[in-house]
């Protein structure tokens, strides 16, 4: 066994010496000296694949250190650096680290001088891949590794990786930055391309893991090889772009690959017009490599757009001053292998002029990522914190041990541009990211632009230009896109959630914006919407407008009536002491003339736009009115009766309470009770209701009667009350021409009967503005028969007709009736039985009667109903049977006292 550890150590050994031949590397002395791990070559067995980005960030480290040595912060304490290449190669990177540990002898070219002072830290590596095998290897020395570009959160364990730390934030930050800014996209079908490696692996696992809680799917995740060597390279680059161009409704692509890599994938899948015009979120590996697209094949506008994250930016202005530097006094810089490699790539061409050092120096400055100056420059201020904590007062330098170093570093408080930094717990820098996005110059050549920014603490994307708007404003890339008016229902539920069928909104309901999960109601009170609608419409207010032509109609005939009984009352009054006055009731015609005007002034509060006071005064209005219309009717019926219809003692009774005023009062006591009842329990209001009519939307506002109980029980009442009316008129229907008011008042309530049978059934089926009007007609109709009825045929007669308005006429009209009843004057029947309806009882015994004639009454004589009758001088007796008789005008028992 010891012979074989002999061997491995000899054979490790002659492979250093071998090796150190070759190799290249920056050097410079130091009291303390700081590592550097940078992939300046991208490939190992590609010697042409030299990287200027990569060379300018090991060129930042110089800087960083040269800065700190001048400043003097650390006293007579110097830092040095060796810088080695790690070939973006994990196998290369470890043989070069293996130059940092005690364990391995020195690489200066003789290899037989002294080792140097020991490596305190390291800066790198860039790829956390490397990363994460280098810092394995350094534990072995407790060595600390400060790394400015490895983000996978796998090295934020500080039990497997405790001498890991970064100047940059981990991946799952930079996970959340990019959902953020797809969802400011409003993509959520992406395609995802990473490297098959920790880094790569890690950062799609925690992709996905945001991505799912923020409903976004992955269409691929294509995995390509870690390493650019592999013989899989270029069949996964195929595949990868086939799965770019096969799936064309995925329009944004996340890309964790190196930049290498993309410019392998560029090449291809331009050739294709489907890989075109395409979305690139890029990560920090290639989100600023520019030079990965070959300009002299493409352009940026047929890649499309490229949006990129990457750490946080710093001030480069002092490392272009030292590049400047460089290129006026580059010798100064030939233990820098790289660099005058670099600066000697096509000397022969040029002839190693001033003039190209110049443009090679420019391209170096063009090279320039920020977040490096930003990330490197702060990991040299850590180690420079570091070591002025431990030996500030004094530290024996050749004693320090890394160990020693390594907490130094994690509890250092260090600063940078006037900002103050630390290491968490986890041996990281939240420093929060930059969001850049690629433009075209004017020379062909590509530049990146800052569009925002995203804050670690609080998870949020801050834009600050409106470039990306313009840029993503129309790209879509969805599975399924449900449009405004419709919304997301899942119907297979073996397909991603980000793929579903949209179903159209249904009536009343909307959504206003892409995807909707569900459709909201409109307020159905005020809106509407009709299927498949992306907003709710307003719906226009519905009642009986006063412009209405129905209800120009409705108005008119109502102030028709109403003129008319105005003129009828003015005519009763003005002819008050004529025999048709008298006999058509005297004072109750008044009132019921009164009480039909207040009847059509009711009509006028049933249309127009309903208010609360009006819907709760219309029925009552109508009620009370027409109420007493009817008692005044019942009234004039009831005389009628008294005065022809019934024996003597039933008509001595009932004109004892026969009191008209009482009457009318006990009828009205019984509607204003029905109507107080209602308005106290339950008055009507207004109430509002969606309706459609002619394919238009509108909400109809209407009164609601509310307790319909008390409604029927009112409209009830005044049934009552007209059915006692047309019963006791239908009894005197066969009165003489002149005392036709039975005959009117039967008419009257048919026309009124007629009505409202009517209104019943239409009033409960129409349910439009016109519903109200329906009662208006109904009023307006019942109202002008009474008016019809019981007083124009009576005023036409006492202005048209004067001849019959006396008492002569009256007299005569008597005679003519009782002579077709077969009766005599006083009212007995040729058979010798006497009419009922003359009852001599009723009259006084000390009145003293006399048998009168038409020519007994002067046309100016007054007929009182009650008061003893006219005697004639002149005129005998009529004789009758032989025997003279007292006689009872007919007269005086129509005409009661009102």
């Amino acid at each position: 066994m010891t012979a074989l550890f002999s061997f491995y150590l000899i054979f490790l050994l002659s492979l250093q010496f071998l090796y150190c031949e070759s190799m290249q590397e920056a050097k410079s002395p130091g009291d303390i000296i700081i590592g550097g791990l940078f992939p300046i070559h991208e490939s190992v067995n590609d010697t042409g694949n030299f990287s200027p980005a990569r060379l300018a960030q090991s060129l930042m480290m110089v800087h960083g250190i040269e800065e700190i040595n001048q400043s003097g912060d650390l006293g007579n304490i110097t830092l040095g650096y060796h810088i080695l290449d790690s070939c973006a190669d994990v196998t290369t990177a470890l043989k070069n680290t293996l130059l940092f540990m005690k364990m391995n002898p020195n690489s200066d070219t003789d290899c037989e001088q002294q080792p140097p002072p020991p490596v305190m830290a390291i800066i790198g590596a860039y790829y956390s891949e490397i990363s994460i095998a280098v810092t394995r290897q350094l534990n072995l020395e407790e060595i600390p590794q400060i790394s400015y570009g490895s983000t996978s959160g796998l090295l934020s364990d500080k039990d497997r990786f405790p001498s890991f730390l970064r100047t940059v934030p981990q991946d799952d930050h930079q996970a959340h930055a990019i959902i953020e800014i797809l969802k400011s996209g409003n993509w959520n079908w992406v395609g995802v391309i990473t490297t098959d490696g920790e880094y790569g692996r890690y950062a799609v696992e925690r992709l996905r893991h945001h991505a799912t809680k923020n409903g976004i799917c992955f269409a691929y995740t294509s995995f390509l090889p870690e390493f650019l060597v592999d013989n899989n390279l270029e069949e996964s680059i195929k595949d990868t772009v086939q799965n770019i161009t096969d799936n064309r409704n995925v329009s944004v692509i996340v890309s964790f690959a190196k930049s290498s890599q993309m410019k392998k994938i560029f090449n291809t899948l331009l050739e294709d017009p489907r890989g075109k015009n395409k979305v690139w979120i890029a990560s920090d590996n290639w989100s600023q490599s520019v030079e990965c697209l070959n300009s002299t094949r493409w352009t940026l506008e047929d890649v499309g757009t490229i949006i990129g994250i990457t750490l946080k930016s710093g001030n480069k202005i002092r490392f272009e001053r030292f590049l400047r530097y460089i290129e006026k006094k580059p010798d100064r810089y030939k233990n820098n292998s790289f660099l005058r490699e670099y600066l000697e790539l096509s000397a022969n061409n040029t002839n190693g002029s001033n003039t190209f050092i110049s443009s090679q120096i420019h391209k170096l400055i063009n090279m320039t990522r920020l977040y490096a100056v930003f990330s490197i420059d702060l990991a040299v201020k850590a180690i420079a914190k570091a070591v002025k904590d431990l030996c500030i007062e004094g530290c024996n330098i050749s004693s320090l041990q890394p160990r020693e170093f390594r907490e130094a570093l994690k509890n250092a408080r260090f600063s940078l541009d006037k900002e103050n930094y630390s290491f968490d717990t986890h041996g990281d820098v939240n420093s929060g990211y930059d969001v850049i996005m690629w433009k075209s110059a004017s020379d062909n050549y590509h530049k990146t632009r800052d569009v925002g920014y995203y804050v670690i603490a609080n998870q949020s994307f801050v834009q600050t230009s409106s470039y990306l708007d313009e840029k993503i404003v129309r790209v879509t890339s969805k599975c399924s896109t449900c449009n405004p008016g419709e919304m997301k229902i899942t119907m297979n539920s073996a397909l991603p959630v980000c793929c579903y069928e949209c179903k159209k909104c249904p009536k009343n309901e909307y959504s206003n914006t892409t995807d909707a999960n569900q459709c909201y109601k409109c307020d159905e009170g005020s809106e509407y919407s009709g299927e498949g609608s992306s907003n709710c419409s307003r719906r226009e207010v519905l009642f009986l407008k006063w412009k209405d032509v129905y209800h120009i109609a409705l108005l008119t005939a109502t102030a028709l009536g109403a003129v008319l009984t105005i003129i009828a009352a003015i005519i009763f009054i003005a002819y008050w002491n004529t025999p048709v006055v008298r006999s058509s009731g005297g004072p109750v015609s008044i009132i019921l003339l009164f009480s039909l005007l207040f009847t059509f002034g009711s009509v006028t509060l049933f249309g127009a736009k309903p208010t609360k006071w009006k819907c709760e005064a219309r029925q009552v209005w109508f009620g009370l009115s027409f109420t007493l219309s009817v008692s005044c009717i019942l009234v004039k019926s009831f005389k009628i009766i008294l005065a022809f219809e019934f024996d003597p003692v039933t008509k001595d009774v009932l004109k004892k309470l026969y009191k008209p005023y009482l009457i009318i009062a006990f009828c009205m006591g019984g509607q204003v009770l029905i109507c107080a009842i209602w308005l106290a329990k339950k008055a009507p209001t207004i109430y509002s209701k969606p309706f459609e009519k002619y394919q238009k939307h509108y909400i109809l506002v209407q009164c609601d009667e509310n307790l319909y109980g008390a409604f029927g029980a009112m409209l009830a009442y005044i049934g009552i009350l007209a059915i006692i009316c047309f019963a006791l008129a239908f009894k005197g229907r066969n009165l003489p021409d002149c005392y036709n008011d039975a005959k009117f008042i039967t008419f009257s309530m048919l026309i009124y009967f007629i009505a409202w049978i009517i209104f019943g059934p239409v009033y409960a089926n129409v349910m439009d503005e016109y519903h109200p009007a329906i009662e208006m007609v109904v009023i307006v109709i019942s109202a002008l028969g009474i008016l019809f009825c019981q007083f124009l045929v009576k005023c036409y007669i006492i202005l048209f007709k004067r001849d019959k308005n006396t008492e002569d006429a009256f007299l005569r009209q008597i005679r003519k009736f009782s002579e077709s009843k077969g009766e005599d004057i006083e009212g007995n029947h040729h058979d010798g039985i006497q009419n009922p309806g003359f009852s001599r009882e009723s009259l006084s015994s000390s009145e003293s009667f006399q048998p009168i004639s038409d020519q007994s009454l002067s046309p100016n004589t007054f007929i009182d109903p009650f008061s003893p009758a006219p005697i004639s001088e002149t005129q005998p007796a009529l004789p009758t049977n032989g025997r003279n008789y007292r006689k009872r005008p007919l007269i005086r028992s129509l005409s009661l006292p009102s």
